[in-house]
């Protein structure tokens, strides 16, 4: 029998419930993934919420690391005893279990020097950090950055990387803690947006330029700052929504405040191409077993401990990655 946490509404984490259930035998196409290690994203929020709908009731979570303990017919991509991450979106929802059947589809098999815990703090996180310095812009190795909320699981991955690729990194926190560990893990200058003017210091810091890129996954509440300090031609890159959704703007304002770019990437399409994946997983794999990008697990919480890991998550209680453990 199998710990899995379900809802069967959308609302607040107390929607959450932990239910016990017979798991079965893989059908064709897919595995039996004992789990070892469950990620904790800011964007299951999302789907308990219902900004990503899904059919309800529904599981929760889209990434852990775990092994194979049986497959099914036509499977040939992993095998019993393999070793194995994943992410991806609807495709694994259902990733907050002690044991689940899985598509073996988005499997990717582990390297020796990764373990399971870090693999469900990595999966997502380090995709997401890779394809955004690797494949949204052409970085050169002078450049200045902006990163928001760059105390938490994305950004300490992306400060580090940024920091192998020349680049100066500017961070916003919210508390002082926050800020040193922005600094222990790369950041240049870090900017305490509770007490400070972020696009005051930022054109400060970069003497009335402003930033090349920023990477901004706060949304509504920061989107007009973060427009304000790009320096012309930038690129704002709106990487999540915690503070809400963007309101509709008029394009013409990105050309009065100096023919600025905005997108909004998903994951899925960076790593849709099986080649494109393998790539950025080779270089996030690499750096982290090599101890060029180190992953330090804040909190570990149980399974049954999923409602109060939201709470934690939504009140920004969280430095770095969290994990389920199994």
């Amino acid at each position: 029998m199998a710990q899995i946490i379900t809802f069967a509404r959308t609302g607040g984490p107390e929607v959450l419930e932990l239910q016990t259930v017979s798991v079965g035998e893989p059908g064709p196409g897919q595995v039996r993934l004992q789990q070892k290690a469950v990620g904790l994203n800011y964007a299951d929020t999302y789907f308990r919420t219902g900004i990503y709908p899904v059919p309800l009731p529904s599981g929760m979570g889209v990434e852990a690391a775990g092994v194979v303990t049986a497959v099914g017919a036509g499977v040939d991509n992993v095998a019993v005893g393999d070793r194995v991450t994943y992410t991806g979106f609807t495709n694994t929802l259902g990733a907050y279990s002690s044991e689940r059947l899985i598509s073996a589809a988005p499997l990717i098999r582990l390297p020796d020097g990764i373990d399971f815990e870090t693999a469900a703090c990595i999966t997502m996180r380090g995709l997401t950090a890779a394809y955004l310095l690797r494949r949204i812009h052409p970085f050169q190795g002078h450049e200045t950055i902006l990163l928001h909320a760059a105390a938490g699981g994305v950004g300490l991955i992306l400060t580090q990387w940024a920091k192998l690729l020349g680049l100066t990194v500017i961070g916003t926190v919210s508390t002082d803690a926050k800020a040193e560990v922005a600094r222990a893990h790369g950041c240049d200058h870090v900017i305490n947006y509770s007490h400070e003017d972020v696009v005051a210091r930022v054109r400060e810091i970069t003497g009335g330029v402003g930033v090349a890129v920023v990477f901004d996954s706060v949304g509504k509440d920061t989107f007009m700052a973060s427009l304000d300090c790009l320096q012309r031609r930038g690129l704002l890159v709106c990487v999540g929504t915690a503070s809400g959704k963007i309101e509709p703007f008029d394009p013409a304002i990105l050309g009065r405040k100096g023919s600025l770019f905005v997108t909004r990437p998903a994951l899925a399409d960076y790593i849709a191409d099986p080649a494109e994946k393998q790539a950025l997983l080779a270089e996030l794999f690499g750096h982290v077993a090599a101890g060029r990008i180190r992953i330090d697990i804040h909190k570990r919480y149980a399974l049954g401990d999923a409602a109060q890991a939201h709470r934690d998550l939504e009140s920004r209680k969280t430095v770095g990655a969290s994990v389920f453990t199994i």
